[in-house]
């Protein structure tokens, strides 16, 4: 059975409340189980309705121990009839015209094989999820418009654009220590700047518990994750 309508329509309710289903996010696999990028709700669902990808849904018992579930879209149509029942409060839900379904939190494309992006991408998102918008002088948090990038060690003084000489830096801080080291200002860094070994944007989305089921997923170091 296929929805009715787009599914990116209806409204959505998560714990109780109204939220725009949208706001989910879905983790994409490779034919391998390994994860390949990040996408949205509409996408997600789109891939499931063409038969391309299968949802992946993970099922923890009494006893802690986790048990896959390899669902194609009719299955997963049916234990969502199940969840909207007993666990209501535990998913993202969308409503179409016949019926409701939980949003998955992760599908495993079923042809693709390409390998996961092996490097992390450096670039100003990533600089600034990893220092998590913080100035690494103060410590304080602020948002994107109001942080600059910082040489640790200037450029004048043959410092480079590398993921160990770059961090957020508020304006007055950045002032404060201008074509200077940090030594040579008499400031000092919170945090040693290291390239992060997967995607830092991925990291904060784990936080959020409503994607605890990517973590197995996203541990092995040796890769990252593409965002959209």
């Amino acid at each position: 059975m296929r929805p009715s309508s787009d599914p990116s329509s209806p409204t959505h309710t998560v714990g109780g409340g109204a939220v725009s289903a949208l706001s989910a996010n879905v983790l994409v696999l490779n034919k391998f189980y390994q994860a390949i990028r990040v996408i949205n709700v509409k996408r997600a669902f789109s891939l499931l309705c063409k038969d391309l990808a299968e949802v992946i849904h993970i099922e923890t018992d009494a006893q802690g121990k986790s048990q896959w579930l390899n669902l194609n879209f009719g299955g997963w149509q049916e234990l969502s009839e199940l969840k909207q029942k007993f666990e209501p409060d535990q998913y993202d839900w969308i409503h179409t015209v016949r019926f409701q379904i939980a949003v998955p939190r992760i599908i495993r494309l079923l042809g693709y094989e390409k390998l996961p992006r092996q490097d992390v991408k450096f670039n100003r998102r990533n600089i600034y999820a990893r220092d998590s918008s913080k100035c690494q002088y103060c410590g304080k948090k602020y948002p994107s418009t109001e942080l600059s990038l910082d040489h640790v060690i200037p450029k004048s003084q043959g410092g480079k654009a590398s993921w160990d000489n770059i961090v957020c830096c508020c304006v007055k801080c950045n002032v404060k220590k201008g074509g200077r080291t940090p030594e040579q200002a008499h400031m000092h860094l919170i945090t040693k700047p290291i390239k992060p070994k997967r995607s830092p944007v991925i990291n904060i989305r784990l936080a959020d518990e409503r994607y605890w089921s990517w973590k197995q997923f996203l541990d092995n170091a040796y890769w990252s994750v593409e965002l959209r």
